[in-house]
């Protein structure tokens, strides 16, 4: 019983990405490694910008110093 946590930062990420993603990575598991997609999970969550960093910053803060 596979599960799979995505975390992404919440910038707008449509629903239908999200199943998009879900339908891959479900699809993947089952190619790969033979898994069932019915009893495959597959988690979204979003992070806030402000709660994710990236070389010691937040990435509000990053993507002002990588531009």
């Amino acid at each position: 019983m596979p599960y799979v946590n995505i975390r992404i930062t919440e910038e707008g990420a449509t629903e239908a990405q999200k199943a998009e993603l879900i339908h891959g990575v479900t699809a993947l598991l089952q190619t790969t490694l033979n898994k069932d997609p019915n009893t495959t999970f597959v988690i979204i969550d979003e992070v806030p910008l402000s709660d994710w960093g990236i070389g010691g910053l937040p990435v509000t803060e990053f993507q002002k110093h990588s531009t």
